[in-house]
């Protein structure tokens, strides 16, 4: 007999520090996990602009010794992961910080991951994959964004196969995230406009996930309705602490809201142009994302006429759609995110295989439409 009631959802999160300075609070709760040896992982880029030399620092004043790990790129390779296991085991550490934006924080999930299962990284692809429990993981954010600082998802690329995996697990979940604003400060606008628009898909996929709950609908449409009023104006005042304490702040609940939600199509045919052809995550959920709402609008009306409304949009019977798809255009081009995937090198004899990775990408259980792989490449078609 079918059940009245709404289905059982689970809803994972880690402790959460939020706001202006929460990133000097690094050294004291590692201090409180009774770590002697951090490893801190980070990228170039972070490390340049001086963030994971803060954490450092931080780390150093509560008496705690550092190895730093910078060998992170754009979507984080299976190759990088096993490095930094190495060197986490050979330096004996006991906790791992996550000092950057999506990539170094699941290269860090990734470390842990291996460190204590002691196998390769790519054998964790899928659900509850991870048998034993990682070191203590504390993530700092530098992005408004990936949200990977609150996700149970940690995404590595299989650069033998060409396609990113995704690891799903409560296992990767956090212990700590320290989500400061301030780091977002030092971003340059095509960042700011690429991470903000992850955050958004995140915010749209999770709301109309067949998967979705209240909690996550609430998260997911406040999100939306921040980044809609916000990102346009961060784009073009980058020093805006409003602005970006905003963003921060619709990061932080897409990802609450994704992680319990999952995704759908535009993060599966994104995740696949970012494994076959290494291109920015961020930039291939925005081309997507209209072109998947024409599609996948049948099977969820209602909800995307929610986020319609949480964008501001007056909409009246047929025009949701239409409506919806012309304002995320308008959204895209406002903050200078135009290129089409033409522009970022993909080619037309790509496409089979691109959909082919992306009809198995784990996100498209809880697509609200389910594709066949000619729909996929069409979208793909779509969107050159």
């Amino acid at each position: 007999m079918t059940s009245v009631y709404p289905p059982l959802r689970k809803f994972v999160m880690p402790e959460t520090v939020y706001g202006w300075g929460a990133a000097e609070l690094a050294g004291h709760y590692a201090a409180n996990f009774g770590a002697q040896r951090a490893m801190v992982v980070t990228d170039p880029g972070v490390a340049a602009v001086g963030w994971s030399g803060q954490v450092c620092n931080t780390l150093q004043a509560a008496g705690i010794e550092t190895v730093v790990f910078d060998g992170v790129t754009p979507n984080p390779k299976d190759y990088e992961v096993m490095a930094g296991a190495e060197q986490y085991l050979a330096e004996e550490c006991d906790i791992i910080l996550a000092v950057g934006g999506g990539s170094p924080m699941d290269c860090a999930k990734g470390i842990g991951i291996v460190s204590t299962n002691q196998r390769d990284i790519l054998t964790f692809e899928g659900v509850d994959k991870v048998e034993v429990p990682c070191p203590p993981l504390l993530c700092i954010p530098t992005t408004a964004g990936t949200s990977a600082d609150v996700s149970q998802f940690a995404i590595i690329q299989d650069i033998t196969r060409r396609v990113k995996i995704a690891i799903i697990s409560k296992s990767v979940v956090p212990d700590l995230a320290l989500i400061d604003p301030q780091m977002t400060l030092t971003m340059p606008p095509d960042l700011t406009a690429a991470t903000g628009m992850d955050a958004f898909v995140h915010a749209v996929e999770a709301y109309v996930s067949v998967a979705g709950s209240p909690l996550t609908d609430l998260h997911a449409l406040e999100a939306v309705r921040l980044i809609a009023r916000s990102i346009t104006g961060v784009v073009q005042n980058p020093d805006d602490v409003e602005l970006r304490d905003s963003m921060m702040q619709a990061s932080l609940l897409a990802g609450l809201a994704f992680s319990n939600a999952s995704l759908g199509l535009v993060h599966a045919m994104a995740h696949s142009l970012g494994g076959f052809l290494d291109l920015p995550h961020g930039e291939c959920n925005t081309i997507l994302l209209d072109h998947v709402i024409d599609f996948n609008f049948i099977g969820s009306p209602k909800r995307y006429g929610d986020i319609a409304h949480a964008m501001g949009l007056e909409t009246t019977g047929n025009s949701v759609c239409n409506e919806l798809t012309r304002a995320i255009r308008e959204m895209k081009e406002s903050i200078g995110v135009t290129a089409t995937l033409s522009d970022l090198g993909v080619a037309s004899e790509d496409l089979a295989i691109l959909a082919e990775h992306a009809m198995a990408d784990p996100c498209l259980a809880t697509n609200p439409v389910q594709p066949k792989t000619e729909e996929i490449i069409s979208i793909y078609e779509s969107a050159f």
